[in-house]
């Protein structure tokens, strides 16, 4: 029996070998063809004499025109170039709000508070206390000042006061540790779904920073967890346009005015899941900043399917039955992710996949196709194309299920555990939580490219991909600072 497992254990192994083999060979393909080419190159050179050199010289001094339009064509040339180029795009720096420890939530707690607000029946805290102990969150997420009232206060002013406090203390520790000043922000991008007071989010940021009057600023709602890198796409593109400018994006969710009192189990979930949390990022065009910035902003793939009445449907605000306003989940959610993560990958896989890599799949789609060759899609290894992956905490189930179809090992889902047993699902500034971990735990190194994936309503799949310019640290007051050390957790199944 041993015998049999050992030679089956050598059998992997040498296939292993062979796959790492085959990819080396076709990604240094071209350098290997042209070790021949240049070998015979210089071997030509080095048979040439001065006299052979002279006499190309005169050639080009009788043929002075020529020289001079093949001048002008490669100074043009460059010029266009270097004119309509895109711009680099480079984080400078980033920082999570890190809630006070008065706002923890522990699970006896939750489910104490639950039954002495007295609007849950008892099938509705029977159900919550199942997906509670299910949900990979831990005793140290946090809710807002308002839901630890009884009866809870879930007021404009409140909610207020939550947005404040967490957009303005990422802020505070951002501008603190990059020492940029407010008014050299020329870009501003907010991102909140469902809360989208007037005046607006944005608005609130330029009037406690008193940013300048021509900031360009956007605020955007109803967006869903996905919505960072929405922002940061559209942060990107207006710094195509602005030269030597900063942007800044803030990601955030409001619990205050979002929290459901009623006893439709599909809308109870988000009771469990979201707590308090958000992030602010400033990004970069200008070339001086490249030395001093932590990585390089290289894709970002955006996929909608909102044409689609399920996946419209899938994630909802709106009233049960008694008029009880929130978020509800479709049974279907799962299933609509995975649809939306295949057309996301589809696109990016090409953008960063080795050429091995595409040519296994490529030879095993068109073996389905053509000839129909019952042979099993092959799966990209995206473990080749990226070391880290922030994979958006909006669940355990959906940790569980791009793991299990990105073939990830457990090391490249660990950020995401970890935030969401930490911090809970913070929305859209969960991957960079993750991306926070990453760089407390020591793993960052120069070179290194980190994919961010995220999932929101609408529904959307949204992919962006970093380039780590130098071995990351953290920065000051971290979101992990005096409890990494506690990190990774054993978690139950």
């Amino acid at each position: 029996m041993n015998g049999e497992k050992n030679s089956s254990n050598n059998r992997v192994l040498k296939l292993k070998y062979v796959k790492l083999g085959y990819h080396y060979l076709i990604t240094h393909l071209l350098k290997l063809c042209l070790v021949p080419l240049m070998a015979a190159i210089i071997v030509q050179a080095s048979r040439l004499s001065l006299n052979d050199i002279h006499q190309t010289w005169l050639h080009l001094e009788h043929n002075l025109v020529y020289v001079v339009v093949l001048s002008a064509f490669v100074l043009v040339g460059s010029t266009v170039y270097f004119m309509t180029r895109k711009r680099s795009v480079y984080l400078v720096d980033y920082a999570c709000y890190l809630p006070p420890s008065k706002l923890k939530v522990e699970h006896d707690r939750f489910m104490k508070h639950c039954k002495l607000m007295g609007c849950f029946d008892e099938t509705s805290l029977v159900f919550l206390d199942k997906i509670l102990g299910r949900s990979g969150l831990g005793e140290e997420t946090c809710a807002p000042e308002a839901m630890h009232c009884l009866p809870p206060k879930p007021s404009m002013e409140a909610a207020r006061q939550e947005t404040e406090q967490v957009m303005f203390g990422a802020l505070d520790t951002l501008f603190a540790n990059t020492n940029v000043k407010p008014k050299d922000v020329g870009i501003l991008v907010v991102n909140c779904s469902l809360f989208n007071p007037t005046p607006s989010l944005s608005s609130m940021i330029i009037n406690k920073y008193k940013m300048r009057g021509n900031i360009k600023s956007f605020n955007l709602g109803g967006m869903g967890c996905s919505a960072g890198v929405i922002a940061v796409d559209l942060a990107k593109d207006m710094l195509q346009v602005h030269r030597n400018n900063y942007a800044i994006v803030v990601s955030t969710e409001n619990i205050t005015q979002n929290w459901y009192f009623g006893n439709k189990k599909a809308m109870l979930l988000p009771n469990c899941l979201f707590r308090i949390g958000g992030a602010a990022v400033l990004l970069s065009n200008k070339s001086v900043d490249r030395l001093r910035s932590k990585y390089k902003l290289i894709h970002v793939v955006r996929t909608h399917c909102g044409a689609n009445n399920k996946a419209f449907n899938c994630v909802q605000q709106e009233q049960d039955d008694v008029g009880k306003t929130g978020v509800s989940l479709s049974k279907d959610l799962m299933t609509i992710a995975g649809s939306a993560l295949k057309s996301n990958i589809t696109t990016l896989g090409p953008l960063v996949l080795p050429i091995s890599e595409q040519i296994l799949f490529f030879v095993t789609l068109v073996a389905n196709k053509l000839i129909n060759a019952k042979i099993k899609p092959y799966i990209p290894d995206f473990k080749l194309a990226f070391e880290h992956f922030c994979i958006h905490a909006g669940g355990r189930a959906v940790i569980d299920e791009l793991e299990k179809n990105l073939q990830l090992l457990p090391v490249h889902v660990e950020a995401s555990r970890m935030t969401l047993h930490r911090f809970g699902n913070t929305s859209s500034s969960s991957i960079w939580y993750e991306l926070a971990y990453m760089e407390a735990k020591g793993r960052m190194r120069k070179g290194d490219r980190v994919w961010q994936i995220a999932f929101g309503s609408g529904f959307k799949c949204n992919s962006a991909v970093w380039l780590a310019l130098k071995n990351v640290k953290p920065s000051c007051n971290s979101p992990w600072e005096g409890c990494i050390h506690r990190y990774p957790v054993q978690l139950s199944l």
